[in-house]
């Protein structure tokens, strides 16, 4: 919750709204009734911003609110006048969060009198003929079907805090409602999200979920364990204070329908849809159900999940509080499991999560030491879980896992049981469980150095084979390397060593190399030589290596001239750090931000020859990768800023040009009219100033516009540079795969499965090759699925982008013959229904 220090208003009132709790309720109330009368507003927007941003606490706060109208029915009116307009307002904006919480608010108003049942129901049955109408052919856009689910979510979520009211209040309304949800339910398109899930098997509808969930309480008379119901204390004041009309609430109209007859108009604005309304947890099923619902009726599974991500949302920025909230939620039953579940899924979400990785990392460590004695052993649980499904894992995720794993294990004295994985050495190298304790122990190493890691292993050396080499540069142009290079070689390489300690300029060295090696050698051995010892001297450290290239890069870039001399300036720099991927990766993503080599040539690098035979034993090539496209796209978005930043300024411009304009008529007009000797040099002195100021306000109004076009300009240029990666990306993923894939099994559309499994793509091949082991048509099926789990990582986390060129893509890419695995998973991915 932001700070509100800009309000007038005593911190007696604040702290206690803040930290309101079961048993302040009563001094609170009594504070907040007492300072009605000369601070009603600031209670009012105070109260409001408690309530949005501390949604765990609304029955605190309605509450609250039950017993101020008590003594003050006007302030009530307020409250409920107010939430109406912010629904609409939420309504309006597509503030999902804001929205599924005021509604939740309007229900627990109700279980305290403040609104009639009436009331509630009205406002449910607006939301639902909302949705209706907008999944409705004629009247509506079934694309914008993600929108009107999330309506009914709202509708469905706030049932547990005010179903048992309801009932005994209003029970045919109730019914109506429940009707309403089946009705829609009915005649909505059920999601099928193997592509956005952790686990294949993993794909139930969340509404649906929901729905059985609700039914069940329904069943068993809407008892919620956990609901605090703080209200019934206070039950014989409540029921007779005036209850208000919450008045009809304004929605806005649906949005206009999409031809359904052009997929990719339908299939963009249902992509649309979902990023404006995602769906807000996809339940990751770790434990056995005895040991997270043994204890818990199915809907209070669902409010524990809600509080939890509601205190990740509102408390992301205070990691502390966040744990002491999570560690203390208003339930009557142990909830660690569902906790950990929670989390985990959270991290895990896809495309991607709410917050960064780093977040929920944190978030965990800070409950391992607000929870000694129960969090550390859910947690450890679920690595052996995951540990244990690892061949099913979604590869995204996995990637996520080992980033987190590494991370957490470092807060911890990198302390772990490896021996209960000591027979995975005698795995194959792309084991998916190999290959996860290979991506943790290189991770480690990053985050502390080679002697610690190894130190953590010494009860089990047999894993030291999992362990990454030592970061060493390979220097070719040594006595002991000699690696193919002549003497003169070796002589040239010494000479530019020298030139470089005695701090020669890049022109010096420029034209040092024009005149020694490249008539002799030839650009290749030029790029092997000058890219060996720059980056040999600047292997000392991190910051020795970017030093080198500041001030050497114009030199790689002038022998790098086109995308294949790129593509070897790459794999010499490979070369050099061969026995560290760090800093490969480093070295690359730096060289592409000094604009050294392009983006096109590091996506050529990874999908070459040798690198492809990589996929599926190593992450630093997918790394890469992703570093690449992200860097590509966050320069076209920080241009988008400026543009935005450009416009404003050039706004303000023209305005001071206006207002100086202005000016200079007012002066002008004085002049004019002036009469005595004083007055018209008084008048002249202020038009000769005001003209003065004119030219000024008209260049810097020229000034900005040039900026203006320069951004347009080079956002442009950025869209383009864009579209070519995304257009080389995707050739790329097509070609290789379609190749292995055609080999692997013949060209069907005949498929159950969205997101195959290693398992799938084996039972896919064809049975004629009986010359082939078992182990090498495994290995295959693990490479296939490894490649077209880093097809859909790239296709979900830049679907927006790719939106944007669909056209290009389509012409250029898809209308080719691929394989149908790669189409179905780019189809699902991009929501290309």
């Amino acid at each position: 919750m932001s700070e509100r220090e800009d309000l007038p208003f005593s911190e007696e009132i604040v702290v206690p709204l803040r930290s309101l709790q079961l048993d302040s309720l009563e001094s609170c109330y009594t504070y907040v009734a007492r300072d009605l009368g000369v601070s009603e507003s600031d209670i009012l927007l105070w109260l409001m911003e408690c309530i949005e941003h501390l949604p765990h606490k609304i029955p605190l706060y309605g509450t609250l609110v039950g017993l101020l109208n008590t003594e003050d029915s006007d302030f009530a009116a307020k409250v409920v006048q107010l939430c109406r307009e912010r629904i609409e307002e939420s309504l309006v904006s597509g503030d999902c969060n804001k929205l599924r919480i005021l509604i939740r608010f309007v229900a627990v108003l109700m279980s305290n009198n403040v609104i009639a049942p009436a009331s509630l129901v009205e406002v449910l049955e607006t939301l639902l003929s909302l949705a209706a109408t907008t999944i409705d052919d004629e009247k509506g856009n079934p694309a914008w079907q993600p929108k009107a689910d999330f309506h009914v979510f709202c509708i469905m979520a706030s049932l547990p805090w005010a179903g048992i009211e309801l009932l005994e209040r209003a029970p045919d309304e109730l019914e109506r409602v429940m009707a309403g949800i089946e009705a829609y339910l009915n005649v909505r398109k059920p999601i099928v999200d193997t592509c956005f899930t952790a686990f294949p098997s993993s794909n139930d509808d969340y509404l649906v979920d929901l729905w059985k969930r609700i039914k069940h309480c329904q069943e068993s008379g809407w008892k919620v364990e956990s609901v605090p119901r703080p209200h019934l204390a206070f039950e014989a004041k409540l029921v007779t204070c005036q209850t208000h009309d919450f008045g009809p609430v304004t929605c806005p109209y649906p949005p206009e329908g999409a031809d359904e007859s052009q997929t990719s108009s339908f299939g963009r604005q249902h992509h649309e849809a979902e990023q404006k309304f995602p769906q807000r947890l996809r339940r990751l099923s770790i434990f056995p159900p005895a040991k997270t619902d043994e204890c818990m009726a199915p809907v209070d599974r669902f409010v524990v999940e809600e509080y939890i991500l509601d205190v990740l949302l509102y408390l992301n920025g205070r990691r502390k509080e966040c744990a002491a909230y999570l560690a203390n939620l208003p339930v009557p039953f142990r909830y660690e499991y569902v906790m950990a579940e929670t989390i985990f899924s959270q991290l895990f979400l896809l495309p991607k999560p709410p917050f960064k990785p780093i977040y929920y990392t944190i978030v965990i460590i800070d409950l391992c030491k607000a929870l000694p004695g129960a969090f550390p052993t859910v947690v450890a649980g679920a690595v052996r879980a995951l540990f244990s499904k690892m061949d099913d894992l979604d590869i995204e995720c996995r990637t996520r896992l080992i980033h987190w794993f590494a991370h957490h294990l470092s807060n911890f004295q990198f302390v772990w049981p490896w021996k209960e994985w000591i027979d995975l050495v005698d795995l194959p190298k792309w084991a998916p469980q190999r290959y996860f304790v290979q991506e943790v122990l290189e991770k480690e190493v990053r985050l502390a150095y080679y002697e610690r890691i190894k130190q953590s292993l010494e009860d089990v050396p047999k894993l030291f084979e999992l362990l990454p080499p030592k970061s060493l540069p390979y220097f070719k142009y040594t006595a002991e390397n000699q690696d193919g290079c002549t003497e003169s070689e070796m002589l040239l390489s010494t000479e530019l060593t020298a030139m470089v300690k005695s701090k020669k300029t890049a022109r010096d060295i420029q034209v040092w190399v024009e005149e020694k090696i490249l008539p002799a050698f030839g650009q290749k051995s030029a790029i092997e030589i000058v890219v060996q010892t720059l980056f040999y001297l600047g292997a000392k450290s991190f910051t020795h290596m970017i030093t080198v290239l500041e001030r050497y890069g114009q030199v790689l870039s002038k022998l790098a001239t086109d995308q294949s001399y790129q593509v070897f300036l790459i794999q010499e720099v490979s070369k050099v750090w061969q026995f560290s991927v760090q800093m490969t990766v480093i070295a690359i993503d730096r060289m592409m931000g000094y604009r050294i080599i392009s983006n096109l040539s590091i996506i050529s690098w990874v999908f070459g020859p040798d690198n492809v035979e990589r996929f599926h034993t190593s992450d630093f090539l997918w790394e890469i990768l992703r570093n690449a496209i992200s860097k590509t796209v966050n320069r076209t978005e920080d241009l988008q800023r400026d543009i935005i930043a450009a416009q404003k300024a050039l706004d303000l411009a023209r305005a001071a040009t206006s207002k100086a304009n202005s000016n200079l008529q007012t002066a002008q007009s004085v002049l004019d009219s002036a009469e005595t000797e004083e007055a018209v040099a008084q008048a002249t002195a202020k038009a000769e100033w005001a003209k003065t100021l004119v030219e000024k306000r008209k260049h810097e109004e020229a000034s900005a516009e040039e900026t203006l076009d320069a951004k347009h300009a080079l956002l442009n240029h950025s869209l383009r540079e864009q579209e070519d990666l995304f257009i080389s990306v995707f050739e790329n993923f097509c070609s290789v795969l379609s190749e292995r894939l055609s080999k692997a099994s013949p060209r069907s559309t005949d498929m159950e499965e969205d997101k195959p499994s290693a398992m799938d793509i084996d039972n896919s091949m064809e049975n004629g090759k009986e010359g082939q082991k078992k182990e090498q048509l495994t290995e295959e099926s693990q490479w296939q699925a490894a490649t077209l789990g880093q097809l859909s990582a790239v296709t979900r986390q830049y679907a927006t982008e790719i939106w944007k060129h669909m056209d290009k893509l389509e012409a250029q890419v898809f209308s080719r013959p691929v394989h149908y695995l790669v189409l179905k998973t780019l189809n699902n991915c991009i929501r290309r229904i």
